[in-house]
């Protein structure tokens, strides 16, 4: 459609960038993943898009909110905010410090359920329909992200899309992945396609990429383009921060209303090929070059 193909330079961006990045690593990338799958062979285990070296170690200590994070229960950083309201207890104990170490072989109860390490980690690429709320579950019972996927195993969305936000969610159980993924000082790339209510003016097209100043701070924009020649309220937006819905509050900013907004990349992962409200999960090669973000590229 030629939709997609006007964010085809940020895609293009993208991949280059990745090459450039992955250059000196290649090779040893390559040498890896052949030890890997011989590896696997040799002990005739089979993996279903997920990597056994990727499994959390169970046997040794870890910080209480790295295993609730681990359990599938939530990200690191919102489990420790469960663990400082005093809604877990390890071995019927409540405990406020996110960094109590505890083991598998510890009971640990999350607002009185029991959790246990998860035996495989799961990643899922959502394209997520509007009306949903990114969370595992919402207090006044509105339909959340998991209603769309049905699996045995307990995942989370990695960071948050606002209600009235589309595209692209990543879910996983790998509190370690999460954390690297949405942590500030990652700057994980993500690309939104803007609808707004009238044409963007080039004095503001201006301000936009020079940078506004919002309530909490300045907001930088790394590539702003017009999606459509011919239709100056349809825009493509690159940004790095993650902050609680930045995009809209850049336009709104400037008195523009955002009357759409769809994430068409995060970390690299398009939703190509996916439907809306379809989900799929990640190949081990997405999931490794997920890992390489965390290691500086991003």
């Amino acid at each position: 459609m030629k939709k997609s193909n006007n964010f085809q330079k940020f895609s293009e961006k993208s991949n280059a960038a990745r090459k450039e990045q992955f250059r000196q690593e290649k090779r040893k990338w390559k040498k890896e993943r052949e030890e890997f799958f011989v590896k696997k062979k040799a002990q005739k285990s089979e993996v279903r898009g997920q990597t056994s070296d990727l499994r959390p170690q169970t046997s040794s200590l870890m910080p209480l909110n790295k295993f609730i994070a681990h359990c599938g229960t939530s990200s690191r950083r919102d489990a420790a905010e469960l663990v400082k309201l005093g809604n877990v207890k390890v071995n019927n104990e409540t405990i406020t410090e996110p960094g109590h170490k505890v083991s598998a072989k510890d009971e640990v109860k999350v607002n009185g359920k029991k959790i246990t390490l998860a035996e495989n980690l799961v990643y899922i690429l959502l394209n997520k329909p509007k009306d949903y709320i990114t969370t595992t579950d919402d207090p006044q019972n509105r339909k959340t992200v998991l209603n769309l996927i049905r699996i045995k195993e307990r995942i989370y969305p990695v960071g948050r899309l606002d209600r009235n936000t589309s595209g692209v969610l990543l879910l996983t159980n790998d509190g370690d992945l999460s954390q690297t993924l949405t942590h500030p000082s990652f700057e994980v790339k993500k690309v939104y396609h803007v609808s707004l209510d009238r044409p963007l003016e080039k004095k503001d097209f201006d301000k936009v990429l020079k940078g506004v100043i919002l309530e909490d701070g300045p907001a930088k924009v790394d590539v702003l383009a017009y999606a459509d020649s011919k239709d100056r309220k349809q825009l493509g937006i690159e940004i790095h921060s993650g902050r609680n819905r930045i995009v809209r509050r850049i336009f709104e900013h400037l008195g523009y209303e955002v009357k759409n907004l769809d994430r068409v990349m995060f970390a690299g992962l398009t939703k190509k090929k996916i439907e809306r409200g379809k989900w799929r999960f990640l190949s081990e090669k997405e999931v490794r070059e997920l890992k390489y973000f965390g290691k500086g590229n991003r």
